[in-house]
């Protein structure tokens, strides 16, 4: 049974609160400037004078186009026209929908999809006016009741509600854009495959754009069936959206090869090929530190190609960092280069420490000076007697590094922390 809908409707829909006001989608900057345009699309022989003399809000004169069907409408639509007075009763043109008695304003509303749309009816059909605006249609207004100011105001309101309406659904689709990125880069962030391996993991990840949830670093970490424990982490230079997608990339290139066997200098080969082929510029270069953890946990293959060394501490002794001597070059520098892969001692009981130069490179105070990795191992030493250990020891590093900044880092940053604790 159909909602009954007042004859009688001195004022637009907008104003009586039976649609939102512009108000909703925050203010609207209307150009006072130039008239607005209104086109108007009727056949009457009649023309243009059921349209009254139209005034805008600044009292300048609204200008008055005039269609006889969608054809001529389609010619006369043009940017500067603001708002289309339609006439339901026009005669729909034969490639549209007979049957449909809304057929020409659906047509009218994939023409103009970015115009207010008035709908003009009969006065004693209100239902099709409410059927039209529940269509798309900004108001609808009755044929035998227009007056200049009614009209006026209502073609004021059908603009900015358009405006309004068009402001608001920008706003919701980039907010599903934003959700739908975050998702995204949510889910490109590694799941550490550990199950079986004593090793405790924490690590922490801070991209340098402001609100990305992923930018140019990257880490991973795996167990392989003979219980070796495999980590890795990289940078690619730069911190923007394609290099977080090359970062990706490598990741997942790493964790493919690592699981199929490869390790060392045949690993980082593969990965400067891949690099080398997806990187959109060849200046473009990563640089990246692996470890592999023998199945005893007390000794390890390191392999750096142009990055820092990782940090060891242990019960006993000063945190260090690992040997750095060998370090080979950033991946995609150099065509046919070699990584040597170093043997490394871990001990009985150890906190092993990875990370990008995001972490060592922010500044300490006003001046130049960067922590550095001295400054970083010192800040590591502190922590840890405190008694800091994984998530917390994390926490706390990025933390500080970020107050002897100053603020927020420009940089990526990545940790990786693994420990062992018999």
């Amino acid at each position: 049974m159909p909602v009954p809908v007042p004859r009688q409707r001195a004022i637009p829909a907008v104003e009586s609160g039976q649609a939102p006001a512009a108000s909703t989608a925050g203010p609207i900057k209307e150009d006072t400037t130039a008239p607005l345009t209104l086109l108007l699309i009727e056949d009457d022989p009649g023309g243009s004078a059921i349209v009254p003399d139209l005034l805008d809000s600044a009292g300048q004169p609204i200008r008055v186009r005039t269609a006889r069907n969608l054809t001529e409408a389609e010619r006369l639509l043009t940017d500067d026209v603001h708002c289309i007075l339609l006439d339901l009763a026009l005669t729909a043109p034969g490639h549209v929908e007979q049957d449909d008695e809304l057929a020409v304003l659906r047509h009218v509303l994939e023409l103009a999809p970015r115009h207010a749309v008035l709908a003009l009816t009969a006065s004693g059909d209100a239902e099709r006016g409410a059927r039209a605006v529940r269509v798309g249609a900004q108001d609808y207004l009755f044929r035998d009741e227009l007056d200049g100011r009614l009209l006026s105001r209502a073609i004021r309101y059908a603009v900015e509600r358009k405006r309004s309406d068009t402001a608001e659904r920008r706003l919701a689709e980039g907010r599903l854009r934003a959700q739908e990125n975050r998702r995204l880069e949510r889910g490109l962030l590694p799941t550490p495959l550990l199950e079986g391996s004593p090793l405790r993991f924490a690590a922490r990840y801070r991209p340098g754009r402001s609100r990305a949830l992923l930018g140019g670093d990257f880490y991973d970490v795996v167990r392989t069936p003979d219980g070796t424990v495999h980590a890795m982490i990289g940078d690619v230079c730069g911190h923007g959206p394609d290099e977080a997608a090359l970062g990706v990339e490598l990741r997942i290139a790493w964790r493919a090869l690592t699981l199929a066997g490869l390790c060392g200098d045949r690993l980082l080969g593969t990965l400067q090929e891949v690099l080398e082929h997806e990187r959109s510029d060849d200046e473009i270069f990563a640089t990246l530190c692996t470890v592999d953890i023998a199945p005893d946990g007390r000794r390890a293959g390191l392999c750096l190609a142009g990055h820092p060394a990782p940090l060891i501490a242990g019960p006993g002794r000063a945190p260090r960092l690992l040997p750095y001597d060998n370090n080979g070059p950033a991946l995609g520098l150099l065509p046919g280069a070699r990584w040597p892969r170093m043997q490394v001692e871990l001990g009985r009981e150890w906190s092993l420490m990875l990370y990008t130069d995001g972490l060592i490179e922010g500044r300490v105070g006003a001046g130049r000076e960067r922590l550095g990795q001295d400054g970083m191992v010192e800040m590591v030493s502190r922590q840890l007697a405190e008694g800091l250990r994984g998530e917390e020891l994390l926490r706390a590093a990025v933390h500080e590094v970020r107050e002897l900044n100053g603020g927020e880092l420009t940089d990526d940053v990545a940790v990786l922390l693994l420990d062992r604790v018999p």
